[in-house]
């Protein structure tokens, strides 16, 4: 059955790790008579194999996915992917900036999070179906303050140290590397992660990447 305004059923794909979270959300989707859920996964990679043999409209993604691939890779994969490509409607608990200018840096459509109510999920599903943009509206707020700061720049020392964080090397070896102390590394990193708005050395090296700050 389709209503008027949604003549066409919304193909989907679901995947997140949590099998609970799964469950529910599918016992949702199915209320909904123009959404049918064509597949799930529980992995990135379980994700973008159904997704090339199932030919979703839209995939609903989670950002954090265990073992194996994360949220925003499977995104971006997708994405770039040969042939018909779904959408991609990233549904999450996390809305750090962070978190959602790498989902919508790898591709995605729309950013969610799990509180929001079940007819804006439907809602921002057929958008995503539609290639429109759908954000929750605190993550809406969060683009939007972002955009209009100026955009973090790197010192020639911090894309320096950002190059060896990259490579995976300590602190200790970073000082020993580029002739300064480790205290020295460790305030350059502070200021690095405030500046990209991270707080890890993996989410510093995946955004400068995803940025082109890196060579």
């Amino acid at each position: 059955m389709t209503t008027p305004d949604h003549p066409h059923r919304v193909r989907i794909l679901v995947c997140d790790d949590h099998a609970v979270v799964r469950a529910g959300l599918l016992a949702l989707l199915d209320s909904a008579p123009d959404i049918e859920v064509v597949g799930e996964a529980g992995t990135g990679e379980e994700a973008l194999a159904l997704a090339a043999k199932l030919t979703p409209d839209v995939v609903l993604m989670d950002l954090q996915l265990g073992e194996g691939i994360d949220g925003v890779e499977t995104t971006r994969r997708l994405t770039s992917a040969p042939g018909a490509r779904p959408h991609v409607l990233v549904l999450t608990t996390y809305d750090t900036d962070a978190d959602i200018t790498r989902a919508i840096e790898a591709g995605a459509t729309g950013y969610l999070l799990k509180a929001e109510r079940p007819d804006e999920l439907f809602a921002a599903i057929h958008a995503a179906a539609e290639g429109r943009t759908a954000l929750s509206a605190p993550v809406a707020g969060r683009v939007m303050a972002n955009l209009r700061k100026p955009r973090p720049t790197l010192t020639d020392r911090e894309r320096d140290i950002l190059a060896q964080l990259a490579r995976g090397i300590g602190n200790r070896d970073i000082a020993r590397a580029l002739f300064i102390s480790e205290a020295t590394v460790k305030t350059h990193l502070r200021r690095i992660y405030d500046k990209l708005g991270v707080d890890t050395r993996a989410g510093a090296v995946a955004v400068a990447k995803e940025r082109r700050l890196l060579p």
